[in-house]
């Protein structure tokens, strides 16, 4: 099979979305086996992969928790996973994390209503990834739900920014 780290993400990928259309039956499959995976590698000592899978195994909680209506829950979880997440080594051949537990708590706290905490949560996860398109959309809707229309303007125009210099970007396949 896959390599621990890898099953994770497939694993973790598969809980959020489940999660997040409401099929919490898919949802618990998912976390369990992402919870099988993180107790392997803390088992077996793997510490840079263990901090990452422990970090996906929270955020997946998260969303688990949310979809059950266990809205404290989710926002501790998320906290967890995000500042877990924050202090975890990343392996130095990987790219970054395909969805940030700061990016991810952004979410969950819009979804929550909560636009200004959703606000600091993406300026924190753009602080750690500058430019993230996800992560300025996100940050420009929390904005703008929170009443700051400046910032929200700001956000848009180095979006808009980012996907102008994309588009112009030339393909490069090696």
């Amino acid at each position: 099979g896959a390599p621990p780290a890898a099953a994770a993400v497939t694993h973790f990928t598969k809980a959020i979305g489940a999660a997040r259309r409401g099929d919490t039956a898919l949802a618990r499959t998912e976390v369990a086996a992402l919870i099988a995976i993180d107790d392997d590698l803390n088992r077996r000592q793997v510490p840079v992969w263990a901090g990452m899978v422990h970090a996906q195994r929270f955020a997946a909680e998260s969303w688990l928790a949310l979809a059950t209506r266990d809205t404290a829950g989710a926002i501790r979880l998320a906290t967890q996973a995000a500042d877990l997440e924050d202090i975890t080594e990343k392996h130095p051949v990987t790219p970054g994390a395909i969805l940030p537990a700061r990016e991810l708590q952004g979410d969950l706290l819009l979804e929550l209503g909560r636009a200004a905490d959703a606000l600091a949560a993406y300026r924190a996860a753009l602080a750690i990834q500058p430019r993230r398109a996800r992560s300025l959309a996100g940050a420009a809707r929390a904005a703008q739900l929170a009443g700051d229309a400046a910032a929200a303007r700001s956000f848009q125009r180095e979006l808009r920014a980012l996907m102008a210099r994309a588009d112009r970007a030339p393909l490069r396949v090696s």
